[in-house]
């Protein structure tokens, strides 16, 4: 089978359209046909290793986390899923591979997809959906009524989380450039912030801060959120406890350096800064495609590649300027 492999780490340019063996099966796995594949900035992190410290995964490696497809076997213990039925998930940290034409995935990380939605669309939905769910309801764990900052409200996990937030009650303030402004609106934003105008602290404390953006956007996070409120990050360097948890034990050391002025910063300003790796959970992603199927929540795809154009497709991830999810068409 066909897979876009990266022989070693490095830019777009280090993958290759390559003749791999069939993925192995487990007694607990699901063998998909992968329809469409959506792209991640995890996965250019991974491809550039920028998380060797905290996965496994080395060259060559097949990239590629959110999939979906239609199930063409089953293992022996599998009890969800049937042959046939069409899915869609997030893959397993230990294992991804979804930019391939099957792949082996442990059936706990699977879900059938939203009836309403094409193979494309709904390969741009498990990442983000579940990184929106859970840093919402679980870091933040926020209720109706209160108020979260979305960075990069235009963006693939930016214009989940704000169709998240407004599903849980909650009052929205999202960032992005002037330019995206009406579709920011369209998907639910309550108040709108031209990052490249106005600093998201001047209008007012908010509970929580959905941070994706990293580096000094981290600090305006921390000054933005009122005392007690937490900042849930999902880009930048991982806070001491997650390097304690499960990092070398080298690690927290040099993160404690790295992240000095942050952590003044938490302590001026009274805010918890957590930094979140989500979990696949397919029970999570049935909620998402009852959201979907009820009109309620719906994904937003900037482009869609075909599997030929990835390089292509990774390169204009990371211009960074996409307004939703980039999809590679697999099959």
């Amino acid at each position: 089978m066909k897979a876009a492999v990266a022989m070693h780490f490095g830019g777009p340019g280090v993958l290759e359209l390559k003749d791999v063996a069939e993925p192995a099966m487990g007694p607990r796995d699901v063998l998909v046909e992968v329809r469409a594949a959506s792209l991640n900035p995890v996965d250019a992190k991974i491809r550039a290793g920028e998380l060797k410290l905290v996965l496994s995964t080395r060259p060559p490696m097949i990239l590629g986390c959110d999939v979906a497809g239609v199930v063409k076997a089953v293992g022996a213990e599998v009890t969800r899923f049937r042959v046939g039925d069409q899915v869609y998930g997030r893959l397993e940290k230990s294992r991804m591979g979804g930019l391939a034409e099957r792949v082996a995935a442990d059936e706990n990380v699977l879900a059938l997809k939203p009836k309403s939605l094409g193979f494309d669309e709904a390969a741009a939905l498990p990442l983000v959906t579940l990184t929106a769910l859970q840093a919402l309801r679980e870091v933040a764990k926020l209720v109706p009524g209160q108020r979260v900052l979305v960075h990069a409200c235009a963006g693939g996990l930016g214009s989940m989380a704000v169709q998240i937030a407004k599903i849980m009650g909650l009052k929205v303030v999202g960032t992005a450039s002037g330019k995206n402004e009406a579709l920011a609106r369209e998907l639910g934003t309550d108040e709108f912030i031209d990052y490249t105008r106005e600093d998201p602290s001047a209008r007012g404390p908010v509970d929580a801060v959905l941070e994706s953006v990293g580096g000094d956007s981290e600090l305006a996070s921390l000054r933005a959120c009122k005392r007690g409120g937490v900042v849930v990050g999902v880009a930048g360097l991982p806070d001491l406890a997650f390097a304690r948890a499960s990092m070398p034990w080298f690690a927290p050391m040099g993160i404690g350096w790295m992240t000095r002025a942050r952590r003044a910063e938490e302590k001026r300003t009274g805010v918890r800064y957590v930094w979140m790796f989500m979990r696949p959970d397919a029970g999570q992603l049935e909620e998402v495609a009852r959201l979907v199927d009820a009109g309620k929540l719906r994904p937003l795809v900037h482009r869609t590649y075909p599997f030929a154009e990835v390089t292509e497709a990774f390169a204009e991830l990371e211009r960074g300027r996409s307004r939703g999810k980039i999809v590679v068409h697999v099959s």
